[in-house]
């Protein structure tokens, strides 16, 4: 029978294998001490009380109860698995939606951030389709996050033709800067920007709204997002449970922090439904 105490010990020492070391890793710790002496059999129920306590410090971590489960717990840090390019390309790469509104503005709407090398195609095809346009509402309100390759391309459609840092991705042992592509002269859309956010925006999703907003590229319109600001991965901690373990954070180049915790604030906040309204409506003004 596995237990909360089970679970929470394994994750507390994963966490001291991959998280690099600080306060933030210790507040975490701390956290999960919490439920040293829980020998309650670990349930879905269970799993979600242990994640709202780590959300105080990590909004990434993730308990999954799988009560089918039989693996074993992992003794070596796993990767993600790679995507299915068919599964990738029979949902255009996550690009929802690219059209041209009566109005003349762009709208494209982005539901995730597939790898960088199955995504460019449909991303390149959506922001080319919005040349020439009056204006360009960018939609992540569904984007639940994905590969920081694609962040730095979408942001390069707008940040200019020549390179620009977005961050650093900070694990236990280096510091991994992203960087947009270069573009051919005059390739980049300088076209006045909403992006539109709400509580279905995470991680690299969050990410791509944040970096943005902190180069004032782009009004953000929506309510604020969950602020999940860490990379993780996946660990089984028990044949019952996969745990998204944080493994680095991200330090953004202008502001030198990011949208842990605090999520990305609006510059103006709507109910995310009402947020492409209101984005037509203010960019009028």
């Amino acid at each position: 029978m596995t237990t909360v105490r089970d679970v929470t010990v394994r994750l507390a020492t994963w966490l001291d294998r991959l998280m690099p070391a600080g306060d933030r890793r210790d507040s975490l710790g701390a956290v999960l001490a919490r439920f040293a002496a829980d020998d309650r059999p670990v349930t879905a129920e269970l799993c979600a009380e242990v994640e709202r306590a780590a959300w105080t410090v990590s909004r990434h971590v993730a308990l999954v109860f799988e009560p089918d489960g039989t693996a074993p717990p992992d003794t070596e840090a796993r990767q993600w698995p790679r995507q299915d390019p068919a599964a990738v390309r029979a949902r255009a790469a996550s690009v929802s939606q690219a059209r041209r509104l009566a109005d003349g503005t762009a709208l494209i709407r982005i539901d995730g951030l597939d790898e960088v090398g199955l995504a460019q195609p449909y991303v390149d095809a959506a922001f080319t389709l919005a040349r020439g346009a009056r204006r360009l509402v960018l939609d992540l309100r569904a984007n639940g996050g994905g590969d920081p390759a694609t962040v730095a391309l979408i942001a390069g459609w707008l940040l200019g033709d020549e390179a620009v840092q977005l961050s650093e991705v900070v694990d236990q042992e280096r510091r991994r800067q992203w960087w947009t592509p270069d573009r051919p002269p005059g390739g980049a859309l300088r076209l006045d920007t909403c992006v539109l956010v709400g509580r279905g925006t995470f991680s690299s999703g969050e990410a791509l709204a944040y970096h943005l907003q902190a180069r004032e590229r782009a009004r953000v319109v929506g309510e604020v997002t969950p602020g999940a600001a860490d990379h993780v991965l996946p660990i089984r901690l028990a044949p019952t449970v996969l745990a998204h373990v944080p493994r680095a954070y991200v330090v953004d180049t202008r502001t030198g922090g990011n949208w842990e915790g605090t999520g990305v604030v609006p510059h103006l906040k709507v109910a995310a439904g009402e947020a492409l309204e209101a984005a037509l409506t203010a960019m009028d003004e």
